[in-house]
C-alpha cells in the first residue's frame, strides 16, 4: 500500500508536524510506502511530486486550511481515493485514520 499525505494547520507550526509524525509512524508500523508533505509556517517541506501522487493508492489530507497545489489531487478525488480531515484527528488516533485511508482502496 502506498499512501501520500499533506499536513497543514491554521498556524502552521505544532499540529502540522505532530500530524505528519503520527501519520508517518502509523504507515511505518503497517509496512506501507508513504510520503508526507508538510505545509507550515516555514513553507512546504518534503513536497510531493506528481508521479508520487499518481502512483499512490490513496491520499490523506490532514488539513485545517487551504493548501498550495490542492488541484494535484483532483484525479484521486475523482477516483474516491482522497480522505480529508482535521490534523487533530490524525494526531489523536492515527490508526483509525489510516484504517479509513485503507477503506478507500477496497
Amino acid at each position: 500500500m502506498k499512501v501520500v499525505a499533506v499536513c497543514a494547520c491554521t498556524v502552521g507550526i505544532a499540529h502540522t508536524w505532530m500530524a505528519k509524525e503520527a501519520i508517518e509512524k502509523e504507515c511505518e508500523r503497517r509496512g506501507f510506502e508513504y510520503k508526507v508533505e508538510a505545509q507550515g509556517g516555514y513553507g512546504i517541506e518534503n513536497e510531493l511530486e506528481e508521479e508520487e501522487i499518481a502512483e499512490a493508492d490513496a491520499v490523506l489530507l490532514a488539513i485545517a486550511i487551504g493548501i498550495e497545489g490542492d488541484e494535484r489531487f483532483d484525479e484521486k478525488r475523482d477516483e474516491g481515493r482522497v480522505l480529508t480531515l482535521d490534523p487533530s484527528l490524525a494526531i489523536a488516533d492515527p490508526a483509525k485514520v489510516i484504517d479509513q485511508v485503507v477503506a478507500l482502496t477496497q
